[in-house]
């Protein structure tokens, strides 16, 4: 390439594959390491150059070019990073001339581009490519805070048109005939969110870092802001998998969110975090990540579904779901209870409870979350007896007015594992009180063939004290089946295990011969 001059270039440049026909005095004046290079052509009688190591390339270098030349360069955010670090290698320095070009890129970028929302985010994903410039030159941490600052601004400062990745509305794009020219709808506090989902994850890490020190903006939309770049950058997060051949490069994005979580309780949905929890297994985070998500899962988990808890076990396992993260999280739950402390100062004693403190309600729907939880892993043939015992008795310790789910849960299991032994049954059974079973829950019990004896018998005859006690109260009670007070009636087929629907729903059936003798005993 070469510059329009009367005079005939007396050097040239070699930058990669592109060679530049230049002159030496207006290079020489605003560069010191073309000036240090031409001084050791000289010493070898050489007029040529090679730089085939500068930031940026020969594109860049034609701009430093320029403007040694005094010609008009545009300087952009796409490259407006490039440039200073070419500038400086080439060591254009105020010591080498008065408003040099690191200068006037120093002024450019604090005077416009961190001023700018957009530009700021633009020039911060530009230095990803030239890492270790970036923070020696602090421009990509000029841009940080820039962009940090703007994030935690009042939103009554905020345009719309702050944001360019978001959608316009009707109203904004003219195409609102009700719009009156006023904007009508206020800025959302996280207005922000969507737009930082375009910096890769270590430059993400660092701008949210930089917006929770400032202390501005509350967890909650922190929570957001960590939401929306899982859903973004996550493939199939949605859905608690991770679409991908090489899982792997999604783990430094999985452990940087799981780090970023605020700590205060509600941050972040449940839901989220069992998702998370699940691309942190599938990614196969360290030990801390995972402990840390069931922490903060714990501390929730009454907010929790059963599609939540249907955890997948590792490929290598035979059983279906994984049964020991659940019981975790259920003991990292119940430990709430324990969290109050006391603390002596100044010879007060001052007592701290934490917000995890547990209702009773809370408790409770934490119960039939497990039961139905149990219900659901009893499908498995692979489930031993002994992760199906040690879960249910874990949340023993709360307190249910009825044990309908745990039943169902425990008849699921003989239905589908029955090969188990006749201690086996009794120690399943010992799970459940049979004085907690509705009436429905009673009569299905009573022609269930899959109970150990003892158990129905006892079933019966809670169920009789309740008829009795009801009679003499003056109220009604649910007659048992005609089969049970006519065993001898006829003949009845096998019984079948309570349906996977809401636990209520009971089917009536006819006793089986077992009942028969029952009766006769009885």
């Amino acid at each position: 390439r070469y510059v329009a001059s009367e005079l005939a270039a007396d050097i040239a440049v070699t930058v990669g594959d592109v060679k530049f026909y230049l002159h030496k005095f207006p290079l020489l004046s605003k560069s010191a390491c073309l000036k240090k290079l031409v001084a050791s052509g000289n010493e070898q009688n050489c007029d040529e150059v090679q730089i085939s190591d500068i930031p940026g390339g020969s594109v860049v270098f034609e701009i430093c070019a320029k403007f040694c030349y005094g010609m008009t360069v545009n300087l952009n955010p796409y490259n407006v990073f490039a440039t200073r670090c070419a500038a400086e290698y080439l060591g254009m320095y105020e010591t080498i001339e008065k408003g040099n070009l690191i200068y006037k890129i120093d002024i450019f970028l604090n005077s416009s581009i961190v001023h700018s929302w957009k530009d700021s985010i633009i020039v911060l994903q530009t230095t990803k490519s030239l890492s270790p410039l970036s923070d020696e030159l602090k421009v990509a941490g000029l841009c940080v805070d820039a962009i940090a600052t703007n994030a935690c601004i009042d939103v009554s400062k905020v345009d719309w048109s702050y944001t360019y990745n978001r959608k316009k509305l009707p109203e904004e794009n003219g195409n609102d005939p009700n719009f009156n020219g006023v904007k009508s709808r206020p800025v959302p506090k996280d207005w922000w969110v969507e737009d930082l989902c375009e910096l890769e994850i270590d430059l993400y890490k660092r701008v949210i870092m930089s917006i929770k020190t400032k202390g501005i903006q509350s967890h909650e939309v922190i929570g957001d802001a960590l939401k929306a770049y899982s859903y973004r950058r996550l493939p199939g997060f949605s859905k608690g998998v991770i679409h991908s051949r090489d899982v792997g490069k999604y783990r430094s994005t999985v452990d940087t969110i799981v780090w970023l979580l605020p700590a205060e309780k509600g941050s972040v949905s449940c839901s989220f975090l069992f998702k998370l929890l699940k691309a942190a297994i599938i990614v196969d985070s360290g030990e801390m990540a995972r402990e840390q998500l069931v922490r903060q899962i714990g501390q929730q988990l009454e907010e929790a579904s059963l599609n939540d808890l249907l955890i997948r076990a590792a490929e290598r396992e035979d059983v279906m779901y994984d049964v020991d993260m659940v019981k975790k999280i259920v003991n990292k739950f119940l430990m709430q209870d324990r969290n109050a402390e006391y603390e002596s100062e100044e010879n007060e004693v001052l007592e701290i409870q934490r917000s995890g403190i547990l209702t009773d309600a809370s408790k409770l729907i934490v119960a039939k979350l497990i039961d139905a939880y149990l219900a659901e892993i009893a499908k498995d043939p692979n489930l031993p007896l002994s992760k199906f015992v040690d879960l249910a008795e874990t949340v023993s310790c709360i307190s249910r007015p009825t044990h309908n789910g745990l039943y169902r849960a425990i008849d699921m299991y003989l239905k589908e594992h029955p090969w188990i032994s006749k201690s086996e049954r009794k120690r399943i059974c010992k799970l459940m009180d049979c004085k907690k079973l509705s009436a429905d829950a009673c009569m299905h019990a009573v022609q269930n063939e899959r109970l150990p004896l003892r158990v129905v018998i006892q079933v019966l005859f809670f169920e009789q004290l309740r008829g009795a006690a009801a009679t003499s109260s003056g109220t009604s009670t649910p007659d048992l089946p005609k089969s049970l007070k006519n065993p001898n009636g006829g003949s009845h087929g096998s019984s079948r295990s309570a349906p996977t629907n809401p636990e209520e729903d009971w089917d009536s059936v006819s006793a089986t011969e077992e009942l028969k003798a029952l009766k006769t005993e009885l």
